[in-house]
């Protein structure tokens, strides 16, 4: 494994409509793209990954792992970019690598300034993804003064609002242990006012926190970091059974539900 640790790793993410991707060896970036394919991903994600590769002069032989961002997020990016990345790591037999995409967004806001190296005290990250509906992809993840990352809250798909509440009650619990910083990142188009609602509980409850808002896109060097973590550690994927990280039925599933449960109810309509 130290061998291994010291050659490059390949890594990229499609779970929004934006394509990241990131070659890292050691803490060095040997090259990244970021492209907006309006989720056409699959047109264009072997090009993009070919190109990057041929640029930084590493081949697949040469690679150490592949690390992808393996969701929550968009259903069909979550598909593309692991299915990529499970051919990819059984062709060049390499170690596969499977990163949380909302907690490379949460690790990734929180480097974008160096904010963590002058941070004194404990600083919160909460991700979050358009899940439609007022729903968010989110979690919770906390970083000390001394960079010490943690999770405290696992992926999931929830109602913005009651997300908000619920952070508002584990500070109001937390009682002298407030968080420094409590940055919400990533895309806050649609969910901007909720955001500001935490910053106004905060003031209200005289929980002395700073709640910022950090408008951020996933960035494939942070899928690579956090996948070097994983590899030093000896932690890596099975090929084979490596699926996307699906947090909820998809649109497509839901409306097949609700078509079942209609049919159903006509079924016992017409028996009565």
């Amino acid at each position: 494994m130290t061998e291994t640790k010291q050659l490059p790793i390949l890594a990229f993410d499609t779970s929004t409509a934006a394509m990241s991707a990131a070659i890292r060896q050691g803490h060095e970036t040997l090259g990244e793209i970021h492209s907006l394919a309006e989720r056409n991903h699959s047109v264009h994600i072997i090009v993009h990954l070919k190109h990057l590769m041929e640029q930084c002069g590493v081949s697949g032989e040469g690679l150490g792992a592949i690390a992808v961002g393996n969701g929550p997020g968009s259903y069909t990016g979550m598909r593309i970019a692991v299915a990529a990345a499970k051919t990819l790591a059984w062709v060049w037999k390499k170690p596969l690598i499977g990163i949380s995409s909302l907690e490379a967004l949460a690790y990734g806001s929180i480097h974008q300034t160096n904010e963590a190296q002058a941070l004194a005290g404990v600083h919160w990250v909460l991700p979050i993804m358009d899940a439609r509906r007022g729903q968010v992809y989110t979690a919770g993840f906390a970083m000390t003064a001394d960079g010490e990352w943690s999770r405290f809250a696992d992926d999931g798909v929830r109602l913005m609002k009651d997300w908000v509440d619920t952070i508002a009650e584990l500070l109001a619990g937390e009682a002298g242990h407030d968080p420094a910083v409590i940055s919400i990142c990533g895309d806050l188009t649609l969910h901007e006012a909720e955001a500001l609602r935490l910053k106004q509980l905060c003031a209200e409850a005289g929980i002395a926190a700073d709640v910022r808002l950090q408008p951020y896109e996933l960035e494939g060097i942070w899928v690579a970091e956090l996948g070097q973590q994983r590899l030093s550690a000896g932690q890596f994927d099975d090929t084979h059974t490596f699926t996307p990280n699906y947090t909820q039925l998809t649109e497509a599933e839901v409306k097949l539900k609700e078509k079942l449960a209609e049919q159903a109810k006509r079924t016992e309509e017409i028996k009565e």
